[in-house]
């Protein structure tokens, strides 16, 4: 199967989504903000119809418009600070309405089953290479403000005492969030990309060890979902989206079982 070029690139890709979806995803749920990924999934969904209507490229609309959805979330997070899921709610509805709109009326130049669903075979050398672009940028980000980002995840107030321009790395974060999604769109598909931002995260939490164990564990479960998600879409031919969601609550109620046996 390898010998496949659709395969190769999805592999590539693959690779590219189980790093970065999980190292978002650790401070997403340990800030208890993970419904901000599924909210920018909806997002990201308005960005590819945009893409598809006006015949451009549906990730870097898709990025686009995601990034302005995730500053305006953060936006807005300061003037609803007790109610900031109310601001989830007014995005992704917005978001989804602009979608549906703009695909029921007819002027899609593709069919969006790829994106919402995932696909290994529409995954091109176009899509590699702005993936990587973003993914250098992104990993190189999230390098730089790897201990900023630890320390307003466990205590905000905390940082802007300590001297942390807050809201400056919240915006970033922001926009590294709408990168993380719209690059894992061709695989994982707009319905399920919020599973790889926690998931992966969810079973490394069960290892009970300090934050960067739980980070760096997370990337290696997020690999194996991926991975093992996406070979099995080729032998069942399906879309890998949902093999790749199986596959990751498999492995936390596979570590799950192990724990409540070792510990019996």
């Amino acid at each position: 199967m390898f010998e496949y070029t659709f395969i190769q690139n999805a592999l590539i890709a693959a690779i590219f989504i189980s790093i970065l979806c999980p190292s978002v995803g650790t401070f997403l749920v340990l800030k208890r903000y993970s419904m901000m990924g599924d909210t920018l999934s909806h997002a990201s969904f308005a960005g590819v119809a945009l893409g598809l209507v006006i015949n451009r490229n549906p990730i870097i609309c898709a990025f686009i418009f995601t990034s302005v959805c995730a500053l305006l979330i953060e936006y807005l997070r300061n003037y609803y600070k007790k109610f900031s899921e109310i601001i989830l709610v007014i995005v992704m509805t917005l978001s989804v309405g602009i979608a549906i709109t703009l695909i029921s009326t007819g002027k899609t130049k593709a069919n969006v089953n790829s994106y919402l669903f995932g696909s290994i075979l529409t995954v091109s050398k176009v899509d590699l290479y702005t993936m990587l672009a973003l993914s250098i940028i992104s990993v190189i980000l999230i390098c730089i403000l790897f201990n900023k980002l630890l320390y307003i995840t466990f205590d905000e107030s905390g940082a802007e005492v300590a001297g942390i321009n807050v809201n400056s790395v919240n915006y970033i974060f922001a926009l590294l969030v709408g990168a993380t999604i719209s690059l894992s769109i061709r695989i994982m598909g707009i319905l399920v990309i919020s599973s790889m931002i926690a998931m992966p995260v969810a079973t490394a939490l069960q290892l009970n060890k300090g934050f960067k164990s739980t980070f760096f564990s997370s990337i290696v479960f997020g690999f194996i979902d991926i991975i093992v998600g996406l070979l099995i879409s080729f032998y069942i031919d399906c879309a890998p989206g949902g093999t790749i969601a199986i596959t990751s609550v498999l492995v936390l109620l596979s570590l799950l079982i192990f724990k409540k046996i070792k510990y019996a």
